[in-house]
């Protein structure tokens, strides 16, 4: 028996010696086009290559908590273990109804009861953290590092508020900004860029850098601040001390801030950090990392859930003509709303801010002109949903019971709004208003936010999240500022991490030289196929319709064009596009197929093929850009064909033009 004991107490120390002497490990994609070679040591690192070729050169990562100690540093192996998988995801309110998920996965165990988890998808590797210790304890900080072979070209959005080079002063922020372009090493050091952004790693390989799963932790930044070809991870501390105050008293405002970033309080898992890779724009746009790696859905039913449009007031100002009475927030603009809404099968009327009462932060007090029981009685008769505007503080103070009182009342959701932060706390009450819409059945959409991260797998009851330089911003943006470039972007930056409120439809529309500001009859940039073009371009399951009644009743062909798109698909295909260029996608809902396209500030023609037809031809529809539409951006013209597998079209696209054709 001392025999065997001291046989197995040598085998156990040699299997221990092995694992302890192996050092390195080698991740692929399951069609090998990417790697990542994982070095274990004085610090832990991780690179990634494409079709052999370097794209992130070795990068370490690491946690340091308040324990003494640091995780990826002088780590000590326990166990290795590797699993593939392939199965489909159900994703009923997404841009397909189910998307594969697909990977190879490498799990490095580690003495000091923690582990890191890689993962190689065909388009990406991520990986995150994972701690197994009960016990509770604080971080310091967490080492994320992208460090570059060259000095490659960054397209970053930055922070747009705060004081240049006082981090502290940016951690506010509404992550609404246009994004920027030039070498890593010229990037503004003073400055926090929020995710997702993009880095052209090599001639041909883009990367796209963004995070998933992010609950109850701080979001994270990247700053240039260390220099050379390197992106660093910067997170928000927890707050120490809040103060109500900020936009009509409805935020917390960080006053001072501890010196830790986050609270564990035992076992769990951390943000995946993802690095979408690939030679194609159209494969970056189609990317669904962020979505397959948030945490599954805690909902078991989800038939209330209910997506749609949004017949909405705040953009044009509640504005309404050749009616009799003052437009405003009252109950005749709104049931105004609501009958056009029900005459064009919108789903929803939001009244946003206003029909609370100003500084109060109180979701009870209503304003005088408003009878919310009369409007949600005269909705729910016309078939159509009431949605409810709420301020962030507001909304927090008393979640529980305004979900159960409104809920009641027959409200269908929230749009919350002013959250303007991401640390811990806040990602924290993200979760938490979502959990608590959905107890009381309530749709969300969380305006004011950062992006999604993810959270739309976990509570597909939010259908949408701002986070976006959305169309809201043409209400007061000077002219001779481009919005035009940025909305072919954003598919390739923004959306891969989810759906956005961006807000199109705008029937008042301006190309570069008659745009201006107005923020009572606000204009978009570019032209009206655009507008139509962006709601098969833009994810939002819940997506606003952000022009006045009036404008839409007076544009009959757009309006019914625009309210018959649906918000979610069972199918979307990216059939051409180039970052910051043009963009041409397709979706499918049932048997119906809608393809979008739209162009920067340059005139082009497209050529749209359309292999994902079956067998035989097709009648179809088409918007697309006037003759003079280079000159008066609503110029329209709208025609009926016959189209096919087998033949292509030809689409010419004026300056900051677009295109929606709808294929029955």
């Amino acid at each position: 028996m001392k025999k065997l004991n001291l046989l197995l107490t040598c085998t156990c120390a040699f299997l221990s010696l092995s694992l302890q002497a192996q050092k390195k490990f080698l991740l692929s994609s399951p069609d090998g086009k990417l790697t990542s070679r994982i070095e274990v040591g004085d610090r832990l690192t991780y690179d990634i290559s494409h079709s052999g070729e370097q794209v992130l050169s070795p990068s370490p990562i690491s946690i340091k908590t308040d324990q003494g100690k640091t995780w990826g540093e002088k780590a000590r192996l326990s166990k290795v273990s590797r699993r593939s998988n392939d199965t489909q995801v159900n994703s009923p309110f997404y841009r397909s109804s189910q998307v594969r998920d697909y990977y190879n996965e490498i799990t490095l165990r580690f003495k000091g009861d923690y582990s890191v988890v890689f993962r190689a998808y065909n388009d990406g590797i991520a990986y995150r953290f994972e701690n197994h210790s009960p016990k509770t304890f604080c971080i310091l900080h967490e080492e994320a590092s992208y460090q570059f072979p060259t000095d490659a070209t960054a397209t970053v959005p930055y922070v747009f508020r705060g004081k240049d080079g006082d981090f502290n002063d940016q951690f506010f922020s509404s992550f609404e900004n246009i994004y920027a372009t030039a070498p890593i090493s010229q990037l503004n050091k003073q400055r926090l860029m929020f995710l997702p952004l993009v880095v052209q790693a090599t001639p041909k390989v883009k990367v796209c850098i963004t995070e998933s799963d992010l609950n109850n932790y701080p979001g994270m930044y990247l700053s240039n601040a260390e220099g050379k070809n390197m992106l660093s991870a910067v997170m928000a501390p927890y707050p120490k001390t809040l103060k109500q105050g900020g936009h009509n008293e409805l935020q917390m405002l960080v006053e001072d801030r501890e010196d830790f970033i986050a609270k564990v309080d035992g076992k769990r898992t951390f943000p995946w950090r993802i690095a979408i890779v690939t030679d194609k724009d159209t494969q970056l746009a189609a990317s669904n990392l962020s979505y397959l790696l948030g945490e599954p859905s805690k909902l078991t039913d989800t038939s209330w859930i209910k997506p749609g449009k949004v017949a909405w007031e705040w953009w044009n100002d509640w504005n309404l003509d050749g009616v009799d009475f003052k437009t405003g927030v009252n109950n005749a603009t709104y049931k105004a709303y609501i009958d056009f809404a029900a005459q064009h099968g919108i789903e929803y009327v939001i009244l946003d801010e206003g029909w609370a009462v100003n500084l109060k932060a109180d979701l009870m007090q209503v304003v005088k002109d408003i009878d919310l029981k009369e409007l949600t009685d005269y909705a729910k008769a016309r078939n159509v949903g009431i949605i409810l505007w709420a301020g962030y503080y507001a909304f927090e103070r008393d979640m529980e019971n305004v979900c159960r009182y409104f809920s009641e009342l027959g409200v269908k959701g929230f749009k919350v709004d002013f959250m303007d932060r991401d640390d811990q706390m806040m990602t924290d009450f993200n979760h938490r208003a979502a959990a608590m819409c959905a107890k009381y059945k309530l749709v969300l959409d969380l305006h004011g936010t950062h992006k999604p991260a993810g959270l739309n797998r976990t509570y597909p009851n939010v259908l949408n999240f701002e986070g976006v330089h959305g169309m809201e911003q043409m209400k007061w943006r000077p002219a001779g500022f481009d919005q035009v470039t940025y909305e072919t972007m954003l598919p390739f930056i923004r959306q891969t991490s989810g759906p956005m409120d961006y807000t199109q439809g705008a029937m008042r529309n301006a190309n570069r030289s008659t745009y201006y500001p107005c923020n009572s009859e606000p204009m978009s940039q570019g032209t009206r196929s655009r507008q139509l073009a962006l709601y098969v371009i833009l994810e939002s399951p819940l997506n606003m319709m952000c022009d006045t009644p009036s404008n839409y009743q007076r544009e009959p062909e757009c309006t019914e064009a625009i309210s018959q798109i649906p918000t979610v698909w069972d199918e979307t295909i990216v059939l051409d596009g180039k970052m910051g260029e043009y963009v041409v996608m397709t979706r499918r809902k049932g048997d119906c197929w809608y393809v979008g396209g739209i162009t920067n500030w340059e005139a082009r023609t497209v050529n749209v093929d359309l292999p994902f037809l079956p067998e035989g031809s097709r009648q179809a529809m088409l918007f697309k850009d006037g003759v003079n539409a280079d000159r008066i951006a609503r110029d329209y013209k709208r025609e009926s064909l016959t189209v096919g597998k087998q033949q292509p079209l030809q689409i010419h696209l004026a300056p900051g033009g677009g295109f929606l054709l709808k294929i029955q």
